[in-house]
């Protein structure tokens, strides 16, 4: 039986905390509450919808059916929520509050630090939020104010600056080269410790199509973290991918097969409703200055 009863937004914010971590103690951990007040939570939030949401088992709790039906509506308050708190902060006629920025992780922990603290330095009352992932988030469920894409924007809702093409190259450490040698042609690299992600995603299978020798090519190091492949590529573990004005940086890379390049294009992408917004205009200008500046930057070395 359904209860007459609306659910408090906190019984929402539980059953996701114990979505994600399978059990009432590692939710109670996260939340800042006891275990016994997530269990009412949940109870409560049953009783609203009528259904039981969790059921027992050796791994934890394991979400019904009726659970994840409510999965993507209680998301979708999450981020609607956290997207009302950012508005509230900020202040109509300065630059005040919280704005979040979603990246790539590459992007995210190489690239924008140093051009949010530039930003913070100017504004020292902007709070900024960074989710530096791989996966998309929707800004027009405002999971982000501002997101900076390697894909064209397909929302018309969505204001969009280009920021023109990133390039990737294979790259090794100079350790690397010293004990396995250098490929000089692309047949060679079969002969190689390569590295390279754990699972197929849409730039995985673009990089197959335009390059079918990378197709069967055995890894010698494997993740599904762009900053761990780094890292290792780094570490002089193997040959991989590395953006090109980030490899630039690093005199002990050496950038192999110029030959084989893979372009990568840029935007940086807002909600056309934040436009107005004090807080979301300066640092959406921020990131497209510092953005072009990152790839013009490897533009004039390739030229040089």
């Amino acid at each position: 039986m359904v209860s007459s009863s609306e659910p408090s937004w906190d019984f929402y914010r539980t059953f996701l905390a114990v979505l994600e971590h399978g059990s009432l103690s590692a939710a109670a951990r996260e939340l800042g509450l006891t275990q016994p007040t997530v269990g009412r939570h949940i109870d409560a939030l049953e009783e609203s919808v009528g259904a039981e949401l969790f059921t027992r088992s050796q791994q934890g709790l394991l979400p019904t059916d009726a659970a994840l039906v409510l999965k993507p509506y209680a998301e979708t308050l999450a981020s609607t929520t956290a997207a009302l708190l950012r508005a509230a902060s900020g202040s109509k006629d300065k630059v005040s509050g919280t704005v979040r920025i979603s990246a790539s992780e590459v992007i995210g922990t190489e690239v924008l630090p140093p051009i949010l603290a530039d930003l913070q330095a100017k504004y020292p009352e902007l709070v900024v939020e960074l989710s530096a992932s791989d996966a998309v988030e929707d800004l027009l469920q405002r999971e982000a104010d501002i997101a900076v894409r390697m894909v064209a924007p397909a929302q018309e809702a969505l204001l969009a600056r280009h920021i023109g093409v990133i390039s990737l190259g294979l790259f090794a450490h100079r350790s690397y080269i010293a004990r396995h040698g250098k490929p000089e042609t692309v047949e060679q690299l079969r002969l190689h410790k390569l590295i390279g992600f754990d699972r197929q995603t849409a730039y995985i299978r673009m990089m197959m199509k335009r390059y079918p020798f990378l197709d069967g090519v055995r890894l010698s190091f494997r993740s599904d973290h762009s900053t761990a492949l780094q890292n290792a590529l780094r570490a002089g573990i193997g040959i991989g991918f590395y953006q090109t004005p980030l490899a630039r940086r690093d005199a002990n890379l050496v950038h192999l097969l110029p030959e084989v390049e893979v372009a990568i294009d840029t935007w940086v992408v807002m909600h056309e409703n934040l436009k107005t917004s004090p807080r979301c205009r300066v640092t959406f200008d921020a990131l497209v200055t510092g953005l072009l500046d990152y790839v013009r930057g490897s533009e004039t070395e390739d030229q040089s």
